[in-house]
């Protein structure tokens, strides 16, 4: 049947209508998806600002839904938060600022610890001396690393391990770090079944009085409860035994604890310094 060019174009015009209106509907479609990912991301933080910001944040999302992680749903969580500015209290570190061990261990409040390390030692001996004998490891030495990371258990951080690694990430600081530690921290805490809000931590996302990063809670954390004392002092001593295997040497073991020379010093004169009152009493 032949058609006359009225009814032609009459033809062209439904045909043209209903295109429109399946793109129009696959364009709403395609808008209502990443809008609910970007109402996620943006409407929950509010350091997230531009479109580039959202686009790093669902890159992140795809990531972990890759490795088998949703993660959509912690970042509309109330307690999911940006902290602003973490890349500056990474450069504002007591090892970035101290250019002296005297003035290093001033920050650590290392006087302060000499003393406590005392008291630390004799609420504990038994399980050092176990950890000790199991691992090779100076009961000094794993006091004074938990003295020095968690002033003996008394402070494990006031931030949250996954907002810290998220606001790593948004901030584009040390970027390949955050994501590999939010992969062992989701992975920590779907194995342990624990909300991954009820975690405290350093700026650094680190736990525990050990303040081990997810990655190293994976690999060397003795025990299940990551608050109690005796697994720490047990994963402290893993953990040095691992390197010392490997290095044939305390002090590099210590420095791989955390990649700074005051620190390694630090820890280490706090040690002697337990070791010789022990000595002489």
């Amino acid at each position: 049947m032949r058609l006359s060019s009225k009814q032609f174009s009459l033809l062209t015009i439904v045909i043209l209508t209903l295109l429109w209106i399946l793109l129009f509907f696959f364009d709403a479609t395609s808008y209502r998806n990443t809008a609910t990912t970007n109402n996620a991301v943006s409407s929950k933080y509010s350091t997230v600002e531009t479109t580039e910001d959202i686009k790093q944040i669902e890159s992140l999302i795809a990531y972990l839904k890759e490795k088998g992680f949703e993660v959509g749903k912690l970042l509309e969580d109330p307690r999911f938060e940006l902290y602003d500015g973490i890349a500056d209290r990474f450069r504002k570190s007591a090892e970035r600022k101290s250019h002296s061990l005297a003035s290093y261990k001033r920050v650590l409040g290392f006087d302060a610890k000499a003393r406590e390390i005392r008291n630390f030692i004799d609420e504990h001996s038994k399980q050092l001396n176990k950890a000790s004998k199991k691992y090779g490891i100076s009961k000094y030495v794993i006091s004074a690393i938990i003295g020095i990371e968690s002033d003996f258990g008394q402070n494990i951080g006031s931030y949250n391990p996954f907002n810290a690694y998220v606001s790593m990430y948004a901030e584009n600081y040390r970027r390949d770090f955050a994501k590999a530690q939010l992969r062992e921290l989701m992975e920590f805490v779907e194995r342990k079944n624990i909300d991954v809000f009820e975690l405290k931590s350093s700026y650094a996302g680190a736990m525990a009085f050990a303040q081990f990063i997810p990655y190293s809670l994976n690999k060397w954390f003795v025990g299940k409860d990551i608050f109690d004392m005796n697994n720490n002092i047990m994963s402290v001593a893993n953990y040095l035994a691992y390197f010392k295997k490997r290095t044939n040497n305390i002090e590099t073991a210590v420095l791989r604890y955390n990649p700074s020379s005051l620190y390694t010093k630090a820890v280490l004169d706090l040690a002697d310094t337990a070791k010789q009152h022990y000595g002489t009493h």
